[in-house]
């Protein structure tokens, strides 16, 4: 009878045992998931670039991704364009973008922003002005979101110079944004931060030389600020765009992809050897691949 009982207790043991490991399984399964990464696309109405911007929504379409995030530059473009110009090439935009069969988290470029280059002759008075067509066609500038286990924030790195030009920066209301942001999120949460110009790139030297600087137009100039926001925090992978250029920085725990671009060069061909393409990531746990892929797009 007691060895009867010993059995029993195995048995039970084996069964919970079990349960477990598959509710353990499950869980990793749940945390499986990959996204796209689609930045850098300059849609308009010449160059077949609406075409090309479909068959890329298409290629992503067919892997089935999660979401998209977009990382800027959206459109060709808005800085130095009348409102009928700007209007007209966020409305492109837009009518493609629904062709996704997944939601699209939207990052702003420098080209989103309307009428800033004062040969566009726009008032800095226009009602839709610098970042406010952005907000009035796709919504808001920064934010976050999660997704099976990670943390996401998109952010606005669009500053302007008094002499109407713009650079990398991340202002002060933003800068307390991520404080907030970082407060109510779990340090353990992997995180995944969208911008467009760069928080960390090695192109200005591998183009001009170890000793050269880059300028404001190529990285956030307050970057390291930025990123001490995440010292006590899992940021696993910063996502960029602006530069056309396809780079795979890890340092520490972070790894910073600049996503190449889905137009290359401004949708005619290749840009130093670079097809047209975006990032396809694949996340699995707290870990994380990606391949960079090309949709197949031939330029006239």
């Amino acid at each position: 009878m007691k060895q009867h009982f010993v059995s029993l207790k195995f048995l039970a043991i084996f069964i919970i045992s079990s349960l477990q490991y598959q509710n353990v399984t499950a869980q990793k399964e749940v945390e499986h998931f990959c996204f796209a990464f689609i930045t850098d696309i300059h849609v308009q109405a010449e160059k077949d670039a609406e075409k090309g911007f479909l068959q890329a929504i298409h290629h992503v379409n067919q892997s089935k991704p999660d979401f998209v995030i977009t990382g800027g530059d959206l459109v060709m473009d808005a800085l130095e364009q009348k409102q009928g110009r700007a209007d007209s090439l966020y409305q492109i935009y837009i009518s493609a973008s629904e062709q996704f069969k997944m939601p699209v988290y939207n990052t702003m470029g420098n080209h989103e922003v309307f009428g800033l280059y004062s040969n566009s002759g726009i008032s800095p008075e226009h009602p839709f002005y610098g970042k406010k067509m952005f907000e009035k066609y796709i919504g808001k500038r920064y934010y976050s979101f999660d997704h099976k286990g990670w943390h996401f924030i998109i952010l606005d790195c669009i500053g302007f110079t008094p002499e109407r030009d713009y650079y990398g920066h991340i202002d002060s209301t933003q800068m307390e944004w991520i404080r907030q942001d970082l407060a109510t999120t779990d340090v353990n949460t992997p995180i995944c931060v969208s911008t467009h110009i760069p928080l960390v790139t090695v192109y200005t030297q591998l183009e001009e030389g170890s000793f050269a600087t880059s300028s404001g137009g190529i990285l956030i100039d307050n970057s390291l600020d930025v990123l001490k926001q995440f010292d006590h925090h899992n940021l696993k992978l910063v996502l960029q765009g602006h530069m056309h250029f396809l780079e795979s920085i890890y340092t520490g725990k972070t790894t910073f992809i600049t996503g190449g671009a889905v137009c290359s060069g401004w949708w005619e061909g290749k840009i130093k050897g670079l097809e047209e393409g975006y990032l396809m990531i694949d996340i699995n746990g707290d870990e994380f691949d990606w391949n960079y892929v090309d949709f197949g797009w031939e330029a006239k």
